[in-house]
């Protein structure tokens, strides 16, 4: 267990830009994956968003897609999103509501800015399935959150247990989703579970995490063996964090477009499903645009190979 007085090894994942699919594409910073680290416990893949005048870039604009092998998890910080998916579900996804989505076998939705939001500002993260969850049903699910003050700072819990509150919203893997928002000036010291890798992803402020620097957009990633997380504002402005965690996921994955698998032939089977329209991944009721649905992107001409972490020197 993680000594408070020892070194607390903080690796920091700059975001790239990057167009979200469609025909009025919005750009996201994304920190997952990356060439340095794929994955923080399950979470496989992070995009953060806004904050974004939606009468200058036109919002969020995405027709249905495919997904399979994951779920999503939405989180707005401000502005509206309409959700529809071949579940049956059918949501406004507000600001204070975590919104996960479950494909497994197979699941497709579509995500729209709705024509009461001005700006749009959030993040859309997404948690690989454990072989044992791969081919379950779709699904939808939705929860309030409830904001706990903890002296310094403003806790909401996404999912998973931390500081003794626990999500109700069901995973399949032991992780950790929250956003905490630091009043000016705040310096506090969170408990978490040191079975657990994390990363802390910098929405608005400038922080310290273990005494390292995080700015807006960065993500910083801390291995097992730490039972503390020391944040702090050093901006002076107050800061909001999205804090992720989990058992380091101990299986390979190959992640391209909207799918996780286990090797090359389970990509080529999904895509090929969504192109030709089976029912795999079913239909979004209720949508209404063009292109009424986005097609896969061609699969590159090498075989795709599963990804790897590095460790870091708390897991040493």
């Amino acid at each position: 267990m993680h000594n408070p007085e020892t070194v607390v090894h903080v690796e920091v994942i700059t975001p790239r830009e990057v167009p979200l699919g469609g025909p009025r594409a919005m750009t996201v910073r994304r920190t997952l994956p990356q060439r340095q680290r794929s994955l923080i416990g399950a979470w496989c893949f992070v995009d953060h968003y806004g904050p974004d005048d939606v009468a200058q870039s036109g919002g969020m604009l995405v027709p249905p897609h495919p997904h399979a092998g994951l779920q999503t998890v939405s989180w707005l910080f401000a502005g509206e999103v309409e959700h529809r998916d071949s579940s049956g579900a059918h949501a406004v996804v507000r600001p204070g509501e975590v919104n996960l989505m479950t494909a497994g076998h197979g699941v497709c939705h579509s995500e729209v800015s709705t024509s009461d939001t001005t700006q749009l500002h959030g993040v859309q993260l997404w948690v690989a399935l454990p072989e044992s969850a791969r081919e379950v049903d779709r699904g939808f699910e939705r929860h309030v959150t409830t904001p706990i003050d903890l002296g310094g700072a403003v806790l909401r819990v996404l999912l998973g247990t931390v500081a003794g509150f626990t999500s109700p919203v069901h995973t399949f893997s032991p992780i950790l989703g929250a956003e905490l928002v630091l009043v000016p000036g705040a310096r506090i010291n969170l408990y978490v579970d040191p079975s657990f890798e994390h990363g802390v992803l910098v929405d608005s402020g400038d922080v310290e995490l273990a005494g390292t620097p995080l700015h807006r957009g960065e993500l910083g990633y801390v291995g097992t063996g730490v039972s503390q997380l020391t944040l702090s504002d050093v901006g002076g402005e107050g800061a909001r964090l999205v804090l992720l965690g989990g058992v380091p996921f101990g299986e390979e994955i190959v992640m391209w477009w909207n799918f996780v698998g286990r090797m090359h032939d389970d990509i080529v089977a999904m895509r090929g499903g969504w192109q030709s329209e089976t029912d795999r991944f079913g239909q979004v009721e209720g949508y209404v645009g063009d292109p009424g649905r986005l097609p896969a992107p061609d699969l590159p001409h090498v075989t795709l190979r599963p990804r790897i972490n590095a460790a870091t020197a708390n897991e040493r």
